[in-house]
């Protein structure tokens, strides 16, 4: 199965679940509707019970009158570049998330923030149960970041920031550090952490005499960048929002 037959796949339901979802009438009903040969699947009667429809594709139709589902929540997964700002509305006219986006007339929000300087993936989503799964520390999603710091950072200050940092808003969550680069001038480093408070890893580096010079997000849960250039988007499959979901620790 190729990629497009998956994620068609994937977002596919049985025909009498998007009837009762869709308010015709019980489960149980819409079966004996789908019988009795009075429903239509893109203009063809369909009788057999557990035939998979697409909802929000399929034309789909009870005695001749259409199905109107109701409208799933949608979520994007972003690349978000330099330079746009986590908002769906700046007063000062600046770039933010929603240009990078298409044209919808859905209530779009970004799910945690990167600020202006950083780069990475960015849920974007109307779904507002995801959103708090994957900001809320206890739910325990882990996101994975690149840095870039300033100066040669040792296994003692490694150390402490895994352990937790002391900041003006208390002390951060442990981390996970892996050392990729070790440098007199720079090191880089892929760091994970599962809180997301405002410009944490900046100001946790800082502390320790080692600014962030560059910042990106690698990794949400089991989403990952791969495949996905900056400035780019795509939605997120059925599999991969219960994949997220998986990911919760509770």
């Amino acid at each position: 199965m190729n990629a497009k037959e998956q994620d068609k796949d994937e977002n596919q339901e049985r025909l009498q679940k998007v009837l009762a979802h869709a308010g015709v009438a019980s489960r149980r009903e819409c079966e004996k509707l789908i019988l009795a040969g009075r429903v239509t699947v893109n203009g063809k009667i369909v009788r057999k019970l557990g035939t998979k429809v697409n909802p929000g594709k399929d034309d789909v139709r009870v005695d001749t009158e259409p199905v109107h589902s109701p409208k799933h929540p949608v979520t994007y997964l972003v690349m978000k570049p330099k330079g746009y700002i986590c908002t769906v509305h700046d007063e000062r006219g600046r770039q933010t998330v929603m240009d990078l986006l298409p044209p919808t007339d859905r209530r779009l929000y970004p799910v945690g923030r990167l600020d202006e300087d950083s780069e990475g993936l960015l849920l974007m989503t109307d779904d507002g149960s995801l959103a708090n799964l994957v900001t809320h520390p206890r739910h325990g999603i882990q996101k994975t970041y690149e840095l870039r710091i300033r100066g040669r950072i040792e296994g003692a200050e490694v150390k402490r920031v895994e352990s937790g940092v002391w900041l003006s808003d208390g002390k951060t969550g442990s981390s996970r550090i892996r050392i990729k680069k070790r440098g007199r001038d720079i090191s880089k480093l892929e760091v994970t952490i599962s809180e997301g408070r405002n410009r944490e890893l900046r100001r946790m580096f800082a502390k320790l005499g080692h600014p962030v010079l560059s910042l990106r997000r690698m990794r949400i849960g089991p989403l990952s960048s791969r495949g996905l250039r900056l400035g780019a988007w795509r939605k997120l499959t059925l599999k991969e929002i219960r994949d997220l979901k998986a990911a919760a620790t509770e």
